[in-house]
């Protein structure tokens, strides 16, 4: 047990000395701007593509699943501008302007496949057309992802009411349904961080390689969630520092907070593997 936390201190102590010689602070910051640049051609073409299908209730689903866990300052701004985009009627998901809009969404996973080839040290020699088709890939993925999560969310409900009626005994049951959100959120979640390790950088890793940081991601991006809500209602005075940018700014900084977890999880992955005993 003892040799167990002797090498996890070094593996965090190595991973941060490389987070710093390889620029994290940097990257973290064109991670979160690429991020925020994607985010809205990403929901405009994930919009086009649930109109394609004729999904109602998608736009109210996809905002409430991405914005409900970022802070109240920053999802206030930025939610109710895509709203206003995402309310617009789109049908353009097989035109040009619907693949432009698609190839500028893959941007944000290539801010992420930058970050994590710095962590993992490996030097992508695989070809351009490759890295964004596989970038777009992703996109089109994630976007199938949220119309399942979407449907989901309209029919659990209905479902569990339909239940109850049959099973009397579920009624008290009624309000844990919203774990059930929350679960599934979850597990999207770590199966898009697992997905983003195992397949976005060069080189290759095994599944149990990429876990530590994985969960380490994970852990820190729920706990620093709260805590930079928190900080922001108890002491943070941000409007007096950005005015009217002040939403705005917070979710970039939000953002960045994010990649920087993100990246520490990869070097955590890469130190873990560099420290790991023989045999």
């Amino acid at each position: 047990m003892r040799n167990e936390l002797v090498h996890w201190w070094h593996v965090l102590w190595d991973a941060y000395e490389k987070f710093n010689r390889d620029d994290g602070w940097a990257i973290a910051s064109h991670v979160a701007l690429s991020s925020l640049f994607a985010l809205f051609p990403f929901l405009i073409f994930a919009t086009s593509v649930a109109a394609f299908f004729e999904l109602g209730g998608f736009t109210d689903n996809v905002i409430h699943l991405i914005f409900d866990y970022w802070p109240q300052a920053a999802s206030e701004a930025i939610a109710g501008e895509v709203r206003s985009i995402l309310t617009v009627p789109r049908g353009d998901v097989l035109t040009i302007g619907g693949l432009l809009t698609l190839y500028f969404s893959s941007n944000g996973v290539e801010a992420l496949r930058v970050a994590l080839n710095r962590s993992y040290r490996e030097k992508d020699e695989r070809p351009y057309w490759y890295l964004r088709l596989q970038g777009m890939l992703f996109v089109f993925l994630s976007i199938l992802v949220l119309i399942v999560i979407t449907l989901l969310f309209l029919l659990l409900p209905l479902g569990w009411e339909i239940m109850s009626r049959y099973i009397p005994e579920l009624v008290p049951w009624g309000k844990t349904v919203w774990v059930w959100r929350v679960i599934i959120a979850l597990t999207v979640l770590f199966t898009a961080l697992l997905a983003s390790h195992l397949f976005l950088p060069a080189g290759h890793r095994t599944l149990m390689s990429v876990l530590p940081g994985v969960f380490f991601t994970l852990v820190f991006w729920i706990g620093g969630s709260v805590a930079f809500g928190m900080y922001l209602e108890q002491f943070a005075d941000y409007v007096s520092t950005y005015a009217g940018l002040a939403g705005a700014m917070i979710g970039l900084f939000f953002l960045y907070m994010l990649g920087l977890i993100f990246i520490f999880g990869g070097e955590i992955n890469a130190a873990h593997a560099r420290l790991k005993p023989s045999g």
